[in-house]
């Protein structure tokens, strides 16, 4: 078993919500091959632009015959959600998969990391992903040094698998 971390860029209502214990359930239109136990770091887009804190992954539902199927997926994810039904119907609106990652232990960074402290310790041409993108271990520790933080759950899995860490490129 090998230990995934992904950066995920997401608007600034939903990480509120989702730091706030509202919202339980990520919802994305794109496959990722996230397991349970995998760590998500969540970058909140602008106006904020800097990465807020992290969770890990309780479990995933994939749902692949939308939209023929999304009725089912809102009965699983909709209260976990943070939407109303007519937000959901818009955003998967000619998706043809459904994903939900359902969130635990969500925390917040006691300071956020600033895009430009990001770009000075990654490189300064990195951009947030889209949607998502893997960390690779010296990533995550240049992470932990721009924030002064070490990602207690990171560590752990790191060290307890023995350095196996998933590169996904």
């Amino acid at each position: 078993m090998s230990v995934k971390v992904l950066l995920l860029s997401i608007k600034p209502e939903y990480a509120n919500q989702i730091f706030g214990g509202k919202k339980t359930v990520e919802l994305r239109r794109i496959r990722t091959r996230l397991q349970q136990g995998d760590l998500v770091f969540v970058y909140v887009s602008s106006p904020q632009k800097s990465l807020m804190g992290w969770f890990e992954v309780d479990w995933i539902k994939t749902v692949y015959n939308l939209p023929k199927d999304l009725n089912d997926f809102w009965r699983v994810v909709g209260k976990y959600s943070g939407l109303k039904r007519p937000e959901f119907d818009r955003y998967y609106k000619g998706a043809s998969v459904g994903i939900g990652i359902f969130i635990k232990n969500p925390q917040v960074l006691p300071k956020p990391v600033k895009l430009e402290e990001l770009r000075m310790g990654l490189s300064e041409s990195f951009h947030p992903p889209q949607n998502y993108q893997y960390l690779k271990p010296d990533e995550i520790e240049c992470i932990e040094t721009i924030a002064q933080y070490e990602f207690p759950c990171f560590k752990s899995k790191y060290k307890q698998l023995n350095m196996n860490f998933d590169t996904v490129d």
